[in-house]
């Protein structure tokens, strides 16, 4: 039988061009067995064959994008299917922007499988338009647009974590505004008015995840009553959230560069969701490493 985990057959999908075969690798290095591009109604029939006695599978994940429609019935129609049939899925997302799209097609000099001859833009719009209801089903989203393999590969792992099906699970995610906001957060706060530690003779070359930077920011005027705040707010949201079935959230947190304030109080914010006990928590650093 499928295990508790694997009771939550996963879904990997999104934009062609969006990460998902490195998604796909993360799932079997976590120890599931990824089927890839397989029909709607294949779906249905691996997962119920996963869940058979006899079955070998105790994890199963599926990758499948836009050319699965060239088969009868829906992605959409598949996910409402399975949770007919008794199982959770956990549907992850992975999309960019279109000129980070354009540029991974131009390097491999592929073409899209929507562009109909057309532009890859028109391929790559009429996708978004195909997936728009899948998107919005979807447990989490992440923008791999400012991501590099090894980052979405961590952005996976922290989105994900083990799956549990009777937590909800919060990503905290720093950032810094002059590299662009997440788009895959679903709430976004802004740190720029507290100081700045680049700015502190000693403080430049360290980051909000060395204590001396993190200290210099949570002890400014108004940090910790900011913290304590965010924390109170996102309590009251999570309760909503919850009762609208969304139990995957991820907050941003951000400042200029993503390297001091945000990445201070995202640690700080982190570590109070976390002595509630109730949450599956992570704390990403998007822009730590970035110059």
């Amino acid at each position: 039988m499928l295990s508790q985990a694997a009771a939550r057959p996963v879904i990997i999908t999104g934009l062609s061009g969006g990460g998902l075969s490195t998604a796909a690798k993360v799932f079997e290095d976590k120890g599931y067995f990824v089927s890839q591009n397989l029909p709607p109604q294949l779906i249905l029939e691996m997962i119920d064959l996963a869940a058979s006695d006899e079955s070998p599978v105790d994890r199963i994940a599926f990758v499948t994008d836009v050319r699965a429609r060239m088969f009868n019935g829906s992605l959409l129609g598949t996910i409402e299917e399975i949770k007919a049939r008794g199982y959770d899925p956990f549907v992850l997302f992975l999309e960019a922007r279109d000129d980070v799209l354009i540029r991974r097609f131009d390097s491999v000099r592929r073409t899209h499988p929507l562009q109909l001859g057309e532009t890859l833009h028109a391929g790559i719009e009429r996708e978004r338009i195909e997936l728009a209801d899948v998107r919005d089903r979807a447990d989490v989203i992440i923008d791999t647009s400012n991501l590099s393999v090894h980052d979405l590969r961590r952005a996976v792992e922290a989105s994900v974590g083990e799956l549990p099906a009777d937590r909800q699970h919060v990503t905290v995610e720093s950032f810094g505004f002059k590299h662009g906001s997440p788009r895959d957060a679903d709430i976004i706060f802004d740190v720029r008015f507290l100081p700045n530690p680049y700015w502190v003779e000693g403080l430049r070359q360290f980051r909000g995840t060395d204590e001396p930077v993190a200290q210099y920011v949570l002890s400014q005027p108004g940090a910790s009553e900011f913290v304590d705040k965010v924390v109170e707010l996102l309590a009251s949201m999570l309760r909503g959230y919850r009762h609208e079935g969304k139990d995957f959230v991820t907050v941003g947190i951000g400042c200029t560069g993503g390297h001091h304030r945000s990445v201070a109080v995202s640690e700080a914010v982190g570590d109070k969701l976390k002595q509630r006990g109730d949450l599956e928590v992570r704390v990403l650093h998007r822009d730590l490493d970035r110059s």
